[in-house]
């Protein structure tokens, strides 16, 4: 016997989502069916904002409800130090444990060529053309000590020489192989603190 189409529809929807498989996607819409109308209409609507009323920041690339975002325009940061971040997950983090001050730039994700990501597939290009017209006296870079962000750091680092911008490294806080998102404040508060220039 086969599920309904609406509930296999949306089982294999949700199989679609990263680590989720065919029986949490299944145990997911289960939960979903035991709901009031009222709270599948407003998780519906959640779903919808996502596109309504989220935008990119022309500024540094970051997910955000306005443009520019509310780091960019305040005009109590620090706007000669830029942290390079993967993604905006990593900057909230970092947000999170009050010790920077300075201004972000979202690369888009790091290199990995085993999954055919290319310094040309992040945004790398609108990095080199943000540091040409603005001016810092610190690049951080603030990737994951795994493969694919020493790979990456190297690349831009590389890449930031010429610009003669100093350029420092998050210190050895977070493990090898760990990712910036699941690391807690205090490791990414040391990380801050013990950082190193390149």
């Amino acid at each position: 016997m086969k599920y309904p189409k609406p509930i296999q529809n949306l089982i294999n929807y949700f199989s679609n989502l990263p680590t989720v498989g065919p029986k949490t996607a299944e145990r997911y819409v289960f939960y979903l069916l035991k709901q009031t109308p009222e709270t599948l209409q407003e998780f519906a609507q959640y779903l919808a904002e996502l596109k309504e009323k989220i935008t990119i920041c022309n500024s540094c690339l970051a997910i955000s409800e306005s443009n520019p975002c509310s780091i960019c325009v305040d005009q109590k940061r620090d706007k000669d130090t830029l942290c390079i971040v993967s993604d905006s997950r990593d900057m909230l983090v970092i947000e999170n444990t009050n010790q920077y001050n300075g201004l972000y730039f979202i690369l888009g994700g790091e290199i990995n060529t085993i999954e055919g990501v290319k310094p040309e597939n992040l945004n790398i290009k609108k990095l080199v053309n943000k540091l040409k017209k603005e001016k810092y006296s610190e690049i951080i870079l603030a990737l994951s000590p795994t493969l694919e962000g020493e790979t990456t750091a190297m690349y831009l680092n590389k890449l930031l020489k010429p610009l003669k911008i100093k350029v420092s490294r998050i210190a050895r806080g977070l493990p090898a192989g760990s990712n910036i998102e699941y690391a807690d404040e205090t490791t990414i508060t040391n990380a801050f603190k013990y950082r190193n220039e390149l």
